[in-house]
């Protein structure tokens, strides 16, 4: 299973496979709003170099315009369809190669095939917005097949939905302390998990953005999502290997099965 993945912090991530980038949600400020960096030093430049992204849903943690600027003119951008409209920025990216794509859709990168499927999420870009484009998931299929969960809730038929994968990329956590059922917290996931069946999977978006001035409240909600997941998924799940990654840490998940 010759697939890398690096961990840049809440939903970033670099997937190489077969000599290809891509990169998901990416995510490069100290700051978001009422949102502070707190764990894990900014990606460095070469995070940013991917020759495709991956837009899971529109909510700004996700689709962050500033960090999308960052990208090479030529760099393939795959959206949820809809997303140029709800988010008219998009279109002024310079050189970006804006994809839309609906669950089911394909996309080929190089020698990768990029599938969207469904995702539990809130598709608008703003909390009472008016536009909404559809929440998404990824499976990348190269040499490996990685499935990148975005953000979602556990739905039935989300197995189904997503197929049979090598690798796991699951939401753990989130940003503040209450998760509702449209996302993962470690329980979740590591339900999913037990579902997916994949040979190894990587616990992502928590432990890293923090609500300005919630510092000292509930703060194991934010330190330790990824040490349950890993409890839970043991007990749920206890044939994946999971690996829990520091910021910037990277892993062969079949050099360590």
């Amino acid at each position: 299973m010759p697939v890398e993945i690096t961990w840049w912090g809440h939903a970033t991530c670099t997937v190489e496979d077969s000599g290809v980038r891509l990169l998901t949600d990416p995510l490069f400020a100290r700051r978001l709003a009422h949102l502070r960096r707190r764990r894990g030093a900014l990606p460095p430049p070469d995070a940013a170099v991917a020759d495709a992204v991956l837009v899971s849903h529109m909510h700004s943690d996700h689709l962050h315009l500033p960090s999308l600027a960052r990208l090479a003119p030529g760099t393939t951008l795959i959206v949820p369809r809809g997303a140029s409209r709800a988010v008219p920025a998009l279109r002024r990216l310079s050189g970006l190669r804006i994809t839309e794509v609906a669950a089911g859709e394909e996309v080929r990168v190089k020698d990768l095939l990029v599938r969207a499927v469904p995702a539990l999420h809130d598709g608008r870009r703003l909390p009472v917005g008016p536009h909404r484009a559809p929440a998404l998931g990824y499976v990348v299929t190269g040499e490996a097949r990685t499935y990148f969960a975005g953000d979602t809730g556990l739905f039935d038929g989300m197995a189904e939905a997503v197929g049979p994968v090598d690798v796991a990329l699951l939401p753990v956590g989130g940003w503040g302390p209450f998760l509702g059922h449209e996302h993962l917290d470690a329980g979740r996931a590591a339900q999913a998990l037990a579902r997916l069946a994949p040979v190894a999977a990587v616990p992502v978006h928590y432990g890293t953005y923090w609500p300005i001035g919630l510092d000292g409240f509930r703060p194991h909600e934010f330190h330790s999502p990824g040490d349950e997941f890993v409890r839970k998924a043991a007990r749920l799940a206890p044939e994946v290997a999971v690996h829990r990654l520091g910021h910037g840490e990277s892993v062969r998940p079949e050099a360590t099965r």
